[in-house]
């Protein structure tokens, strides 16, 4: 089992000011905040090794970013942390999210970033 190292040579979701251009565009990103405990570290280790994710480690916050949609499996979560999670633990975890989150069923989350793809679940 691999770790992510907590330091600066990893991506970061977070921009000064002035490297930030606002633009009348949609991102169709998606994610979510959670607070630092042992089950957020091994989310965001998990998501980590999925293409098109990005986690930023802050003190007492884990960020994990997406773009089109980030899928939680809760049985892959499980295993990699080596005890059960469930969706009902997943969502106490996460602290806020940004786009459209549906939860499937009992093992699966979905944030969406691009709300069209929504429409097939409500």
């Amino acid at each position: 089992m691999s770790t992510v190292a907590r330091d600066a040579s990893h991506q970061n979701i977070f921009k000064s000011m002035k490297d930030i251009t606002f633009e009348q565009t949609i991102s169709h990103q998606c994610g979510v905040t959670m607070s630092d405990s042992v089950e957020a570290r091994a989310i965001a280790e998990f998501m980590a090794t999925k293409d098109g994710v990005t986690v930023t480690y802050q003190p007492a916050l884990i960020r994990i970013d997406g773009n089109g949609k980030l899928i939680f499996e809760m049985d892959e979560i499980s295993e990699f942390l080596g005890r059960d999670m469930t969706a009902e633990m997943f969502e106490v975890n996460t602290s806020t999210h940004y786009g459209r989150m549906v939860r499937i069923d009992d093992n699966t989350v979905i944030l969406f970033g691009n709300m069209d793809e929504v429409f097939e679940y409500i």
